[in-house]
């Protein structure tokens, strides 16, 4: 069966199916006709049985005769039965009174000491015969039985014949249901086969090749819709992968060429001290910032892998909130920003500390990046129905409408932030952060305006 193709297995169900269905309506139809001859042969006897007891009469001796003997005697004679009845009369010991002339030296089965009429088959001079014996009553004694049959040696024959015949249509109907089957499958699976080819079509070369959507809109159609949408994800993400390459290579030659470049300035005529000092000390910050760039890119690499082990433990968010503002204090002072805190209540979370710290981080020092000057950062916290909802505002240089969409790409910046060098970064921060909120399990919103400053709202379950 594994062997098989999904066209033959289509049909060998199919089959299977249709064959047990094919078998129930054959057996039905023969049961059918079984039983609509075997009543109407049991009515014909019990006509025949009502017909001649009102033929016969009982006498003060309980003696058994027809009513107008001479009549049923000519009737026997002169008519010419296609269907024959044997009629016999016997008294209660089957001593046999009358019978009739086509009986012969024969008589019918009797059976003693019967009393309820019943209804046997049996085998008369090598015919199928079907007798019923009814006993007949006078003051409620048995005086005798009267006995008709009839052949059924035409029934059974139609009986045998509709058996046969259904017999043999029974193979020739299912190996004719199979090839019908087999082309009905071999037509429904067509469209398969050209998402199969389309499929096999399409390689690094050719990503935006996609398979033509059936008009009807049954499985097939879901399943295309569904592959097309799969081949949209895997070129969204070998693309964003192209332009990450490319970007952690650009970001990464950056601080090297400038090593480099210093390096070679410094030796190429003998300076002082001082000189040597402050080269040294621009490649050591070079080197610090190169230090940040790869853990960064190696903890985007982690998140993309999902190989983080959360531990889950009852926070207190203020707490958290404060720490990551005391370590920010010198930049804070530097800029002259000033932070409002909104926490007067104290609100616990479970979470895990460690990756929710490198988010408030990322936020906290992206609202003190793009804050001007003398600005204040708002940080407010509040519990709305089970959620906890924590906000960062700051009165910085905000966000284009068209770019809310592209911040959380990984190195993208800002038009206004790349025009403006003097304010340092990759574009990594929010990239991390909304990765990290989706493995927390914390939504992360953003709402700006362009010279007004930037919201962002994180909802914690």
């Amino acid at each position: 069966m594994n062997n098989f193709s999904l066209k033959n297995r289509i049909a060998f169900y199919y089959i299977i199916s249709a064959a047990l269905l094919i078998f129930v309506v054959f057996f039905s139809i023969y049961n059918i006709v079984s039983i609509t001859v075997n009543k109407n042969i049991n009515d014909h006897l019990l006509s025949e049985v009502k017909e001649y007891q009102h033929k016969l009469s009982y006498e003060e001796d309980e003696e058994i005769e027809f009513i107008d003997h001479e009549e049923w005697e000519n009737r026997e004679h002169n008519e010419v039965f296609v269907d024959p009845v044997f009629l016999q009369i016997t008294n209660p010991d089957g001593t046999v009174i009358e019978k009739s002339g086509n009986l012969k030296n024969k008589e019918l089965l009797f059976e003693k000491k019967l009393k309820i009429q019943r209804i046997s088959n049996f085998k008369f001079t090598g015919k199928s015969i079907r007798q019923i014996q009814v006993p007949l009553f006078n003051n409620e004694k048995i005086i005798g039985y009267l006995m008709v049959a009839v052949s059924i040696e035409e029934e059974n024959a139609i009986q045998e014949k509709l058996s046969t015949i259904l017999f043999i249509l029974f193979p020739f109907v299912l190996v004719l249901l199979f090839f019908i089957a087999q082309f009905i499958a071999g037509r429904s699976i067509k469209p398969i086969n050209s998402i199969i080819a389309v499929s096999d079509s399409i390689n690094n070369n050719n990503l935006k090749t996609r398979i033509p959507l059936p008009k009807n809109k049954d499985e097939l159609y879901k399943l295309s819709k569904t592959i097309n949408n799969l081949l949209d994800r895997i070129a969204n993400t070998i693309e964003r992968e192209k332009q990450f390459t490319s970007d952690a290579s650009h970001e990464l030659r950056t601080p090297l060429a400038v090593i480099k470049g210093t390096l070679e300035v410094l030796i190429r005529k003998p300076r002082n001290t001082e000189e040597y000092q402050q080269k040294v000390n621009f490649c050591i910050s070079e080197v610090d910032r190169m230090n940040n760039l790869v853990d960064q890119l190696l903890l985007l690499a982690r998140l993309e892998n999902q190989k983080l082990f959360l531990r889950i433990e009852k926070q207190n968010l203020n707490e958290l909130v404060n720490e990551i503002v005391f370590h920010f204090a010198g930049k804070l002072q530097e800029k002259q920003i000033s932070i409002s805190l909104n926490n007067k209540n104290s609100y616990f979370i479970n979470t895990d500390k460690y990756l929710l710290t490198i988010v408030l981080q990322n936020l906290i020092s992206n609202a003190i990046k793009y804050s001007k000057t003398n600005g204040t950062i708002i940080i407010d916290t509040e519990k709305v129905d089970t959620k906890t909802i924590l906000k960062i505002s700051d009165e910085g240089i905000g966000i284009a409408k068209d770019e809310i969409d592209k911040v959380f790409n990984a190195f993208y910046r800002t038009t206004y932030s790349t025009n403006h060098p003097e304010i340092e970064g990759i574009g990594l921060g929010l990239s991390i952060a909304k990765r990290l909120c989706d493995i927390l399990n914390i939504e992360l919103g953003i709402t700006s305006e362009e010279n007004k400053g930037t919201t962002l709202n994180l909802s914690i379950n």
